[in-house]
């Protein structure tokens, strides 16, 4: 078999992988798609005589990949206008297909990516890959050129961060389209004690508009707040509004004539609504009409007949 052929196959085997890697570790679809065509193309210039483990070879790369990507989108962010959210992974009708449903269920929820953006490159790197992905710390180690005690170090420290989160979702499905459905209506009339009745007091209201001016607060916080904003623009906007899942949980898309305007995910703890992410960014809802379908593979990859 040539380098070609090889590159291709081993590729292909590892390429759902890598890209769940990088999206956990991004947050972004597109910057997960990004990452892993650089690690094709790191692939591609290499021979198959040099690497001895395809997967630990791969994984190193796309690890470094990230964290490189991570620290240049740490120097931008002072470019943009209020918060930064995750690229959401949305599924607005339901499917049979088990496959999407697979990568619907296993969707990384936006409440812990908002977390793990708070964790530095090599924490969260330490965290994905061992707490996520079972990658043993002798491994992670040289990624990070950290000894695996001290990988080991940093993904306790990021898992106490993760543990230490308030929001840890209801894993009711059911129920949580029961709470944002309530939530919907209430919105569409106004209803503001309605409202408060399905968010949690401290609910956290978060909204990133990209480098656009936010046409509201970028962060609100408190049932009060919330349900007053809520009640303000539902009449309005609630029509557009329609039930998705939102990595993996219930949440609300925004339709326009176009497709998807905005997306807001969920977080449902005790029955209540605990944070909204609403985001507006239209460089994060190009993927927003398909997410779950399998990716196809970076353009420059080469197809076997």
């Amino acid at each position: 078999m040539n380098d070609t052929l090889w590159h291709v196959e081993q590729f292909e085997r590892h390429r759902t992988r890598l890209r769940a890697v990088a999206y956990r570790m991004l947050g972004s679809v597109s910057e997960a798609d990004d990452a892993v065509q650089e690690v094709w193309l790191r692939l591609n210039r290499s021979s198959d005589g040099e690497i001895e483990n395809v997967a630990g070879w791969l994984t190193t790369v796309v690890g470094r990949v990230c964290i490189d990507m991570l620290r240049a989108r740490q120097a931008r962010r002072e470019d943009l206008v209020g918060t930064w959210l995750p690229e959401p992974i949305v599924s607005v009708e339901p499917t049979a297909d088990p496959e999407q449903q697979s990568l619907i269920a296993e969707s990384v929820g936006l409440a812990l990516l908002v977390v793990l953006e708070t964790l530095t490159p090599a924490e969260r790197l330490a965290f994905v890959l061992h707490d996520m992905f079972a990658v043993p710390f002798e491994e992670i180690g040289p990624v990070i050129d950290r000894s695996p005690e001290a990988a080991r170090q940093l993904a306790s420290r990021a898992r106490r961060r993760v543990r230490g989160a308030p929001t840890v979702p209801d894993p009711d499905l059911t129920r949580q389209r029961d709470v944002v459905a309530a939530f919907l209506a209430a919105a569409r009339g106004g209803d503001f004690d309605a409202l408060i009745a399905v968010l949690d007091p401290d609910v956290v209201f978060r909204v990133d508009s990209g480098r656009r001016g936010a046409p509201a607060p970028a962060l609100l916080t408190g049932a009060d707040a919330v349900a007053q904003r809520a009640a303000a623009q539902g009449p309005r906007f609630a029509k557009l509004c329609r039930p998705a899942l939102v990595n993996g949980a219930a949440g609300i898309v925004v339709l326009g004539a176009r497709g998807p305007i905005a997306v807001a995910g969920m977080a449902v703890v005790d029955g209540r609504i605990a944070e909204i992410d609403l985001i507006l960014d239209p460089d994060k809802l190009r993927h927003a009409g398909d997410a779950g379908r399998e990716p196809s593979a970076p353009m420059d990859v080469p197809r076997r007949p």
